[in-house]
């Protein structure tokens, strides 16, 4: 902060080196109010070579003038400082008196405006009006107020690199000391330079080149491709695969540029940082340990396959991969960067310390003029001298595919039209091994090879998705069908297709600053596309367009977001988007799948009746921790309380949504989670005979767990007959009952009783003699009898006989015993 009163409208300009993407940098003016100005240049932009000049106007009165910068990088790395340089207000009083310009500075006229730095290897006092050169046996560095004594060589001072190929094919080995050669070679006790011109056989070509008569390396003609040696046309039913192979370094390729960035100024130096070593590049000293050692590789554009390219969802235009190792004694690092259209590199992986040999891969994303840049620092402190030199980093390899001016290294097949011309297969496609025909891959299968040979080429898709028309990824369509405790439950997530934003809680850095971890998900449809996006847009303008800005384009991505404190200022910053997950792996409610698993321990509370849905995803992005990529769960929760699609949580465990920083998970507990409502998920009330009416009404199970699906009958309402209604129809009923039986029981007896007399008349016409019958009066029915009375003799008695003779005298044989009158009117027993 500056404060300054203008006796009269003025102008501010200043100089700045601002390079590093995980820093925010503004500059902003307030008036004695503490009030600010609107300006459109609030936010500065980044400087990718050397010094940007900034200015503004400035009012009449105070001015308070604020330069401010935040770290948005929470990591070890050191971030790269801002510099400034070469301030001037005009507008102010003049001033009283003149100051003296510091030792190491000059100015060699009256009226400076300001003192310049005496260069190399000269000193200055204070007050001076020039430098003096130091003597023979001694140096200084640019500004210096004095000269040192030349230390003697060492084997540290010097280094070795290789000429170009002679026409005989060799090369030879050349020792040079480091520049600027700060030692003494001729005190006792130096080291002297080791004897240069050595000759050896130089190193083959890189594939896709071949050697001319002059011992150069010079790249195959077009369809044509070499493995370093001579170059051959490829053969029938193939095409070149276009790249860029470098193995074999005798000097750097065309396409490499090599720098020495100095780590104070950042400015470039007239100095290569790089030098060839036959089967390897590494990196050479420079003039200060905390130096960036640069290289750069420049490819002005892709050609990526056909299927590719008419994919609006594939994001993978090409590889990179790069095989190196890093041998310290101190903490260096080695730093892999990306520049898109020559804009500021943005940082891909870094590496700190030493590191065995290994390979790194990188996927290219976007079809532009693309710069890979490798950088190399011994040491991030700030003093100046060769303490390190022996600590270097090698690169043995590095191998870029579907360059659009590559060579070839080898032939790919293809598919053939008619006049047997290679061709390319559409999306979706495959390369049928037999007919060179390009073939649709099947149903729920997606090609994800850039050399579809063969149907094996198809790959099949994971559980609860299917493939979109393209076939190169496969995707939820936000339908779901979960068989589990003998029923079939349907999910309808479509609610939860929109991109979803929520923040973690607030965290804060060792200087306050407060920040937020803030994830963006897109769940299931939009036939696969990628919805989610995170952007970085510390480094830019204020009001820049978003289209220009470094984003990240998934299924799932993380980015740190810290909102502005400065008042009138409230721009959110964005900044270290991360892609969480490039691929949905499949959709189960099993807590593993290929290789991913989702613990239950970490969100407790699972309904057994209705099971987690959970989504897999995979990012490709390797880190150093990460080195299988990146993976991330969701998992689906119903709860019918949470009406509300923003419901997300984190482990409480792992408050940053992970516990390793590889694997991801996240809660979402929704209605929207729930089943599709089947007619099990209801019952049936009906309500009690009121007045002749009776209502029927459907309820829910409770605790309803479902949502959509069928709909709750209407409530309806039938005619009914009431309890006392059929009280009275029973007793009615009864009392009908009583009756026919009193009448039957009565009818019953009548008819017994005229058997009875029918029977006495019988016996009481008997004859006297036992065994004859007495002869019958008349065979016609007397008057009063009735026609149909019929005696009938049955052992068996009616339940109303057994009724009527129980007063009776039963015999010992069991037969009632009837008196009977004889015909002289005496009694017999029977």
């Amino acid at each position: 902060m500056y404060s300054i009163n203008l006796k009269q409208e003025g102008t501010l300009s200043f100089e700045y080196i601002f390079q590093d993407g995980t820093i925010s940098f503004e500059f902003f003016v307030h008036n004695d109010q503490c009030q600010p100005r609107e300006e459109e240049s609030r936010w500065m932009k980044a400087t990718e070579n050397g010094w940007n000049v900034h200015q503004v106007q400035l009012t009449k009165g105070t001015n308070v003038l604020y330069w401010k910068t935040t770290a948005f990088y929470i990591g070890g790395l050191a971030p790269k400082p801002v510099l400034l340089r070469n301030i001037l207000i005009s507008g102010a009083a003049y001033t009283s008196e003149c100051f003296p310009c510091k030792p190491g500075t000059f100015a060699p006229t009256k009226g400076a405006s300001f003192c310049q730095i005496c260069p190399r290897n000269t000193y200055s006092t204070r007050g001076a009006n020039y430098c003096v050169e130091c003597e023979a046996d001694k140096y200084s560095v640019p500004g210096s107020g004095s000269c040192l004594s030349r230390p003697p060589c060492t084997e540290k001072d010097y280094f070795y690199t290789h000429t170009p190929c002679d026409d005989n094919g060799e090369t030879q080995l050349m020792y040079k000391w480091i520049e600027p050669k700060i030692c003494s070679n001729s005190v006792e006790g130096a080291k002297q330079l080791p004897e240069s011109g050595v000759k050896k056989k130089c190193p083959p070509c890189n594939p896709g080149f071949f050697a001319t008569n002059t011992s150069t390396c010079e790249p195959c003609p077009k369809d044509a491709f070499s493995n370093g040696t001579t170059c051959k046309p490829c053969p029938a039913g193939t095409e070149a695969f276009l790249g860029y192979e470098y193995k074999w370094w005798n000097t750097l390729p065309e396409n490499m540029q090599s720098l020495v960035m100095s780590g104070l100024t950042f400015e470039y130096q007239n100095e290569s940082g790089w030098e060839a070593a036959g089967d390897y590049i590494y990196t050479s000293a420079s003039s200060s340990d905390n130096d960036y050692m640069v290289l750069r590789l420049n490819i002005p554009g892709f050609s990526p396959p056909r299927r590719v390219e008419e994919d609006s969802e594939s994001n993978e235009v090409a590889h990179i991969t790069f095989v190196f190792d890093i041998k310290c004694t101190v903490r260096c690092q080695f730093f892999f960067m990306m520049s898109i259209n020559g804009e500021m590199s943005s940082l891909v992986e870094s590496w700190t310390g030493s590191r065995e040999k290994q390979s790194y891969s990188y996927r290219v994303e976007k079809n532009a003029n693309t710069t890979f840049t490798w950088a190399f620092q011994r040491t991030s402190l700030s003093n100046q001298g060769r303490k390190y030199t022996s600590d270097i980093a090698k690169i043995y390899s590095i191998n870029v595919t579907n360059t659009k001016d590559g060579v070839a290294s080898w032939c790919q097949p293809c598919a053939q039209d008619k006049d047997d011309q290679c061709i390319s297969c559409p999306p979706g496609h495959y390369i049928d091994k037999r007919t060179s025909n390009c073939i649709p891959c099947p149903d729920n299968t997606y090609l994800q090879s850039h050399l579809p040979v063969g149907e094996e080429t198809c790959t099949q898709c994971g559980p609860g998705t299917k493939s979109n028309d393209a076939h190169s990824l496969c995707f939820n369509d936000c339908k779901m069908t979960v068989s589990t405790g003998g029923e079939t439950l349907m999910y309808d997530f479509s609610l939860l297709s929109n991109v979803t934003t929520f923040l973690g809680s607030p965290k804060f850095t060792s200087k306050g600053f407060k920040y937020y971890h803030q994830f963006s998900i897109s769940l299931c449809g939009n036939q696969g596309k990628k919805m989610a996006t995170c952007v970085q847009n510390v480094s830019d303008t204020w009001g820049s367009d978003t289209e220009q800005l470094h984003s990240v384009a998934s299924y799932v991505c993380q980015s740190m977001i810290m909102p502005s404190d400065t008042p009138g200022h409230k721009k959110i910053m964005s900044s270290q988007p991360i892609n969480l997950a490039g691929q949905l792996i499949g959709v189960t409610t099993e807590t593993s799948l290929d290789k991913i698993s989702s613990p239950v321990d970490l969100f407790p509370g699972e309904n057994v009746a209705r099971k987690d849905i959970i989504f897999y995803y995979r990012s490709k992005d390797v880190t150093q921790s990460c080195i299988s990529g990146r993976s991330t769960t969701i998992r689906l929760r119903c709860n019918p309380h949470i009406t509300g699609t923003h419901n997300i949580s984190v482990p409480s465990k792992c408050p940053e949504g992970t516990c390793d920083g590889c694997v991801f998970h996240f809660l979402w507990e929704t209605k929207q989670a729930c089943p599709l409502c089947t007619v099990k998920d209801y019952h049936i009330i009906t309500s009690v005979c009121q007045h002749g009416i009776q209502r029927t009404t459907a309820l829910w199970h409770m605790p309803q767990l479902c949502v959509g699906g069928v709909e709750l009958p209407e409530p309806s309402i039938s005619i009914c007959k009431t309890e006392d209604f059929w009280l009275k129809v029973g007793v009615t009923g009864g009392i009908c009952s009583a009756l026919i039986l009193t009448a039957l029981t009565g009818y019953f007896w009548k008819k017994n009783r005229n058997l009875e007399y029918k029977y006495s008349r019988l016996m009481n016409n008997a004859p006297s003699k036992d065994g004859e019958l007495p002869a019958a009066d008349s065979c016609a029915i007397m008057e009063g009898e009735d026609a149909e009375d019929e005696l009938i003799f049955n052992n068996r008695h009616s339940i109303l006989r057994k009724f009527m003779s129980l007063s009776r005298k039963r015999t010992s044989d069991g037969f009632d015993s009837v008196p009977l009158k004889s015909s002289d009117g005496s009694h017999t027993d029977m």
